[in-house]
């Protein structure tokens, strides 16, 4: 009796540690939730923002690839496959990549109008190689905030 009892505590130990595994989100995932509820939470008066105050994880990039980048080239220009992303098909579409010490720590994907939110911005240090802008953590993050159907968009043109 006191080896079913063994048997059965180990395997549901085992269960219990798969279980997580498989239900754990990635911080990735977890941080755009994260993002999404400070974006929506900006105050209706608030006609600009800085998108430091807005993002509630520690980053130093953010890389904003244009429409219909492939994921070879995104993989690419972060430097490693973190997940099973997809590309953009439209020109309306967010593909934003947050990244902190090399490592992705948010990703940004979808229609602002499903994902309640979009974030847009083109930089000055454009890499026509990875059709990516990009800007650091210690740029001028200041974003214009467009407040729309449903639909929050902040946006940064230079």
């Amino acid at each position: 009796m006191t080896r079913r009892k063994t048997i059965i505590v180990v395997a549901a130990i085992m269960l219990s540690i798969i279980l997580m595994k498989v239900l754990k989100k990635d911080v990735w995932d977890a941080n755009e939730e994260l993002l999404k509820q400070e974006v929506m939470n900006i105050g209706v008066s608030n006609e600009l923002v800085n998108l430091s105050d807005v993002t509630p994880f520690e980053w130093d990039l953010v890389y904003s690839f244009d429409p219909y980048t492939s994921k070879d080239t995104i993989y690419r220009t972060v430097g490693y496959k973190w997940d099973s992303i997809s590309e953009t098909i439209n020109g309306g579409m967010n593909q934003l990549v947050f990244m902190k010490d090399k490592k992705v720590v948010c990703y940004v994907y979808g229609y602002p109008a499903n994902n309640g939110y979009g974030i847009f911005f083109h930089s000055k240090s454009k890499d026509v190689s990875t059709s990516a802008s990009v800007l650091s953590f210690e740029d001028d993050l200041i974003f214009q905030v467009i407040r729309g159907d449903n639909v929050i968009l902040l946006t940064k043109n230079e």
